[in-house]
């Protein structure tokens, strides 16, 4: 850019502009990337709900085992 006082009035706007537009640009790039952020921590959440749930059946399962083992033992002694 030039220095401001050899720009003319029709100059200095055109530059004004441009320094615009390239804000704008900016701008909408760094929305882009948060979205982005946002769209991969969303997909990571999901991943870790799933984990999540893997787990929680699990030990509902490993729960229900034991406390089958007993009632598995005392049918067996009878």
């Amino acid at each position: 850019m030039e220095p401001l006082e050899e720009l003319d009035d029709e100059e200095l706007e055109e530059e004004l502009l441009l320094e615009l537009e390239e804000d704008e640009e900016l701008l909408e790039l760094l929305d882009e990337e948060e979205e982005l952020e946002e769209l991969e921590l969303e997909e990571e959440l999901l991943e870790l709900e799933d984990e999540l749930e893997e787990l929680l059946v699990g030990v509902a399962e490993a729960s229900l085992d034991s406390a089958l083992v007993p009632t598995l033992f005392t049918a067996a002694t009878l």
